[in-house]
């Protein structure tokens, strides 16, 4: 896939359009399993919850999740050694593709900022005419140039592991973002804290 098609869209929808097999219930080693990509998680591997977020950058619902309502599970779940916390790439079209692997060309120190900076200008870049433009107008605000956005975006090894991440969450029954996999127990949409604390309270209080 080219970066002319990549940013049109048609190729790369073409890749969701396939069929795959939801499997009834993954197990925790199953969602576990490393992908091709090094795991971007947060928190203590000994915590007693982990949570797996599989989320698209173009996605109004995950933005709401990330900006409103992450750093509240940060500071009470997460800082505190009580979640470990994953987020996983589940692009659900080619400019969601193009985010995540520029997130990745940014380096593993900066793949969380570079989320942070694409989610909360979704709208300016997300659905506007010129993707490519201005992509390389908010990655200029990380300092990367507008050739290496354009040699980024043209990484097709790089956009064939970010598709295999993709279709593994399918693989674990994933057909919307965020979807959300909490010991093992699959959730979707985007949580409030109340909702989530709900959810986790328990099973930390079983494992105390």
């Amino acid at each position: 896939m080219n970066r002319r098609h990549f940013i049109a869209g048609a190729s790369a929808l073409a890749i969701l359009s396939k069929p795959y097999t939801a499997v009834a219930a993954s197990t925790p080693e199953q969602l576990l399993k490393p992908g091709p990509l090094p795991e971007q998680d947060f928190g203590s591997a000994d915590a007693p919850v982990t949570v797996i977020e599989y989320a698209s950058l173009t996605c109004p619902h995950c933005r709401t999740f990330h900006v409103e309502i992450w750093p509240a599970v940060k500071e009470k779940y997460v800082d505190t050694g009580k979640v470990r916390f994953i987020m996983r790439e589940f692009p659900f079209d080619p400019r969601a593709s193009g985010g995540f692997m520029l997130a990745r060309c940014a380096g593993e120190d900066r793949w969380y900022p570079t989320v942070d900076l694409l989610y909360r200008t979704q709208d300016k870049w997300a659905r506007v005419s010129d993707a490519t433009s201005a992509l390389k107008s908010i990655m200029g605000m990380t300092g990367m140039s507008g050739s290496a956005v354009e040699a980024c975006l043209s990484d097709q090894a790089l956009l064939d592991k970010i598709t295999q991440v993709m279709l593994a969450g399918q693989v674990h029954g994933v057909d919307s973002t965020p979807t959300f996999f909490i010991n093992g127990e699959m959730r979707k949409g985007a949580l409030t804290i109340e909702q989530f604390s709900a959810i986790v309270d328990p099973m930390i209080a079983a494992a105390e």
